[in-house]
């Protein structure tokens, strides 16, 4: 593959930057269509695009055509559309029609309610190849009409998630757990399950401030630099997956043991098999009272914080889980792709002869 271009957020701790820096790793001629453009609209194109349009972006069909030019001018061999991309049915024929190769790897359950819009599940459909990080959705998507689906986990971006070095005054104030995540409701019970048992906590990320049990902890949203420095001055780190995606593996699953902080985590089968057993490498829990009671344990013994935090380190540093290593998985599926196709034309000719 010589060209990609990628739909998606072009700042630091998107995945679509990932892809563009993995890209370059890779030595690949990339670019990002910044998907932010679809959102310039005035407040009231915006409410109504969003309520009576089934959650269309305010100023979506100026982005699809201008991400039509941009496939005109760059002339990618794929692209590469990342979460709930403001593409519609329409705009993914027209890039088909081109001869480019379209495949979203869809960040977020489609049908979380949250998420959900009916434009969206029907461009689905469009794309050649669907990738999702939640086995939960494979065979929803393939229900759904999507031709070829494959599990892709989260990775991370060695580029953004690796172990700070700050000193302080420059690291935030120290804490005993930092969590980084939407501040979803089903989230509060357990931030404040640790702020009860008198852990300090730190919580970066949106909505975390609606709620006044969470927000004297809420530390705003917090760059990819601020993140590693918390990680960095705190003693562990949460890791919850976000149940109205019914996720197995989360961004922060790499994220956080790719700067080597100590991570807490909730019990999936993902989550098993990229960490082993319990307390090989990450300490698992199921309940709040079962988080609170392992929470309190590692935050008192810096030992074993120390070995859990190098293990996971290691597990998810050397076993191929940068966005490099995904987005190689992806082009190898798009060469093996073109080359069936390719023996397929072949195997006509022959029989027309």
């Amino acid at each position: 593959m010589s060209r990609l271009l990628i739909a998606g957020y072009p700042d630091e701790v998107h995945v679509g930057s990932h892809f563009l820096a993995a890209a370059r790793t890779l030595e690949i001629d990339a670019a990002i269509s910044d998907v932010r453009e679809a959102q310039k609209a005035p407040w009231l194109v915006k409410k109504v695009n969003w309520w009576l349009r089934g959650h269309r972006a305010g100023a979506m069909d100026s982005y699809g055509r201008g991400l039509i030019e941009h496939c005109r001018s760059f002339r990618p061999d794929l692209l590469l559309c990342t979460g709930t991309c403001p593409v519609d049915r329409e705009t993914l024929l027209a890039v088909r029609e081109l001869g480019i190769v379209t495949a979203n790897y869809v960040t977020d359950d489609p049908w979380n309610p949250r998420f959900r819009a009916p434009w969206f599940l029907s461009a689905l459909t469009c794309y050649d190849r669907v990738y999702t990080p939640r086995r939960a959705n494979i065979e929803d998507l393939r229900n759904a009409g999507c031709a070829k689906v494959e599990y892709l986990p989260f990775a991370y971006a060695p580029e953004v998630h690796y172990p700070e070095t700050c000193e302080n005054p420059e690291c935030p104030p120290a804490s005993d757990v930092v969590f980084a995540g939407g501040g979803d409701r089903d989230r509060i019970p357990y931030a404040k399950a640790l702020i009860d048992a008198g852990l300090t906590l730190a919580l970066y990320g949106g909505r975390w401030n609606r709620f006044m049990a969470a927000r004297p902890y809420w530390r705003g949203h917090g760059s990819a630099s601020t993140i590693r420095k918390a990680l960095k001055s705190s003693k562990i780190a949460l890791c919850l997956v976000r149940r109205a995606n019914r996720d197995g593996n989360c961004m922060r699953t790499f994220e956080v043991p790719a700067t080597g902080c100590c991570m807490l985590t909730e019990d999936t089968e993902d989550h098993r098999m990229l960490f082993g057993a319990e307390g090989e490498s990450v300490l698992y829990f199921n309940t709040i009272p079962e988080m609170v009671k392992k929470a309190v344990w590692l935050t008192g013994n810096a030992p074993e914080r120390a070995r859990l935090s190098a293990e996971a380190h290691r597990r998810i540093t050397s076993g191929g889980h940068t966005y490099a290593d995904r987005l190689a998985t992806i082009l190898r599926a798009e060469a093996d792709r073109a080359g069936a196709t390719d023996n397929e034309m072949v195997r006509e000719r022959n029989g027309a002869d």
